[in-house]
């Protein structure tokens, strides 16, 4: 059980730092759902992905004590690369996702809870509503406005300005 909790430790900090964008706190985050999980594994019911129970835990360890996981609105840009990331391509790579995570630090919790799980960690919309614990079809809501928002945010800001050539 140790060694498959151990697997999901590289994407768990990913999403605690995209949640709370900052990098000691996503770490406190990580580590006390761990503890968590290894001390109440028997409750794991078997039901759906070990995976998806461990993101559970976290995201209700992060809503259930606000005050020591509270959320920073932006994440600094030299700690983007701090954790394993998707994204390649060099410094273009890195412009585009620290554009990305400044706009999804602008949406409200629930619609970049529901962005990460999905676009980020590859859930499937089952999976992402239970880890949440919502209905299916609060899920594609939160998607869609957060997608919307974050579509309006990306063009509106540097990434959506057009260069222009000046001769």
């Amino acid at each position: 059980m140790r060694w498959l909790i151990s697997r999901e430790i590289p994407h768990l900090r990913r999403y605690a730092f995209a949640l709370l964008g900052d990098r000691s706190r996503a770490d406190d985050l990580v580590q006390d759902t761990l503890e968590r999980a290894l001390r109440k594994s028997s409750l794991w019911s078997g039901r759906g992905t070990l995976r998806s129970w461990l993101f559970r835990l976290l995201y209700r360890r992060f809503l259930n004590d606000r005050k020591t996981f509270h959320e920073r609105r932006m994440v600094p840009s030299d700690e983007i690369g701090a954790y394993e990331s998707p994204v390649s391509g060099g410094q273009e790579g890195r412009v585009a996702l620290a554009e990305a995570l400044s706009g999804l630090s602008l949406l409200p919790r629930e619609q970049r809870a529901a962005i990460l799980l999905v676009s980020l960690e590859d859930f499937s919309y089952d999976e992402a509503a239970r880890i949440l614990g919502v209905p299916i079809g609060t899920l594609r809501s939160r998607l869609s406005r957060g997608r919307e928002a974050l579509r309006i945010s990306m063009e509106s800001g540097p990434a959506g300005r057009k260069l222009r050539r000046v001769k």
